[in-house]
């Protein structure tokens, strides 16, 4: 039996975003559709309507066309939404820009998109984003005409010169959104995606989870990331449902008080966001009996972790989620009929109307069930491409239409999932494959350890070592022969650590993921590995 599972047909749709959401406003209109507390806005799903009517008269204002790009560059906020919406009423396409890019990578994608207007806030305590595009366009290369500052009379002023607009696009092949990846190893990609891409997915998602209007969901994840957009935003707001944006980054504190203040059904985050909330030392002060379902994705979920979120917010309905930007982004759920025990121990299977396999990373064969080998995925959900990059668009999407991961997974005989880890994070120990999750996973089980973290350090001998990063519970202290110690017996002796470092917290991106080669890169500096990590591999 080979690993290759498709999952359930369903119509799919032919609506854009903005179809998709006004189809929301004729159903609901006097339901709320937002709710930004930080904002002090509480919006019906006219009140946004209108809303995002004047900002699609105000981009046309400005000069902008159908086909222009506009980027924003900012948190959470309900101006983020409405140029979601805005931007898909006139045609024009919304770029995503990480509010951690600095001024090379905000000069990169400024000209790499050839958007012609980008909109941000001033400052926050993360970034001096004024300071940081006047540093970008002091040089005389950008095509940019516009930069709106949100939360100045920039906004209102844009608003107040808007003109009138043709009918909306009805084109859902037309590209809605780029999206960058991370460029770790390079300068970032824009991924194209689609109207149809995203409200299909949206929809799935949407309907995979039971979403009714009487539910409210937690912006947790940002709104620059693609499960932001399409997972949180998109998938609410097509559906009736009311999105609550709790801050404009991730803050645990204010994510639990918006759900007993908001009476939150739904709540969304990666690991280390609901490591945040359970960890959190006022955490059984707040009312989270509202909650009836949370979903899990944007990084590999420890098995323990899922068992303490059913436990402690009193739900067996965790759906954990898997996918990548260059899938809009979901590609395979749980299903509300699948066990606690399957929930904790796989990723689902594949969404509705896509299809997945598991092929040897060098042959590309299809492998047999229960062998580990490169997740692969197919369907409507695969991206348009990579912006002006078709080497890369082939190297990663094939002929045939499959999306190549880079992700290692099994496949059970049921079609279930289990991702193994990246390709590129495999250690490799004096011959032996190791894979982090599995160690992880099995830290995770230590009563004093809140979250751990994996990675390869460079040996001389060995090729790698196994290196762990360990942040303990609040109080708790443990030595680095304690933890090796737990270890035997459970896990082959060539997966014990060799190096163990305890912390207080981990490199992360701005969407809450953990920057495991800057983890790696540090070890090299304070254990002196540098001569070892400079011998050439292949």
């Amino acid at each position: 039996m080979l690993s290759y599972w498709k999952g359930p047909s369903h119509p799919l749709r032919s609506d854009t975003t903005y179809e998709a959401f006004t189809k929301a406003v004729q159903r609901f209109p006097g339901l709320l559709a937002l709710i930004s507390r930080p904002d002090g806005i509480r919006w019906t799903y006219q009140e946004l309507f209108e809303q995002v009517e004047k900002t699609a008269r105000g981009l046309a204002g400005l000069g902008l066309r159908a086909g222009d790009r506009v980027g924003i560059w900012a948190g959470s906020c309900p101006e983020w939404i409405l140029l979601q919406y805005g931007c898909a009423r006139a045609g024009i396409v919304l770029v995503n820009v990480n509010p951690a890019y600095r001024a090379n990578d905000l000069g990169y994608v400024i000209r790499k998109s050839r958007m012609l207007a980008i909109f941000h806030h001033a400052c926050d305590a993360r970034a001096d984003y004024a300071k940081i595009l006047a540093e970008v366009r002091s040089e005389r290369d950008l095509p940019m005409r516009h930069a709106i500052q949100l939360g100045t009379e920039a906004w209102p002023a844009m608003i107040a010169g808007g003109v009138d607009l043709p009918p909306a696009p009805v084109d859902s092949n037309a590209v809605a959104n780029i999206q960058y990846t991370s460029g770790t190893t390079g300068n970032p990609k824009g991924v194209l995606l689609t109207h149809h891409n995203l409200v299909n997915n949206a929809d799935a998602i949407a309907r995979g989870l039971d979403f009714t209007e009487e539910d409210r969901a937690c912006l947790t994840f940002p709104l620059y990331h693609c499960a932001g957009y399409t997972c949180t935003s998109l998938a609410n707001l097509i559906t009736g449902s009311t999105l609550v944006i709790s801050s404009r980054f991730f803050d645990a504190a204010a994510t639990l008080q918006a759900i007993a203040e908001e009476r939150v059904t739904l709540l969304y985050g990666v690991p280390s966001m609901f490591i945040a909330e359970l960890e959190h030392p006022e955490f059984h002060r707040f009312d989270v009996a509202s909650i009836r379902a949370m979903v899990i994705g944007g990084s590999p979920c420890p098995i323990e972790l899922m068992r303490r979120m059913a436990e402690c917010f009193r739900t067996d309905q965790i759906f954990d989620i898997y996918g990548q930007t260059e899938a809009s982004p979901v590609i395979t759920m749980s299903t509300k009929d699948d066990s606690l025990e399957v929930r904790t121990s796989t990723i689902g299977r594949a969404m509705e109307n896509v299809e997945v396999k598991i092929t040897d990373p060098v042959s590309g064969e299809t492998l047999p069930v229960g062998e580990q080998g490169e997740l692969c995925a197919r369907g409507y959900l695969v991206m348009q491409g990579y912006d002006q990059d078709p080497e890369a668009t082939r190297k990663t999407v094939d002929a045939e239409g499959w999306l190549h991961t880079g992700d290692l997974a099994v496949m059970r005989p049921d079609g279930h999932l289990n991702i193994t880890g990246r390709a590129k994070d495999m250690i490799i120990r004096g011959g032996e494959n190791i894979f982090p999750r599995e160690i992880e996973n099995l830290l995770h089980t230590h009563a004093k350890i809140a979250d751990v973290q994996v990675v390869g350090a460079p040996d001389l001998k060995l090729g790698e070592a196994v290196a762990c990063w360990i942040r303990l519970k609040a109080h708790e202290t443990a030595t680095e022969e304690e933890i090796r110690e737990f270890c035997l017996g459970k896990i082959a002796h060539f997966k014990i650590p060799h190096y163990i470092r305890f912390v207080d917290s981990y490199p992360m991106t701005i969407s809450g993921k953990v920057q495991k080669f800057h983890i790696r890169q540090m070890e090299i500096e304070m254990r002196g590995l540098q001569q070892a990590a400079q011998i050439p591999t292949a």
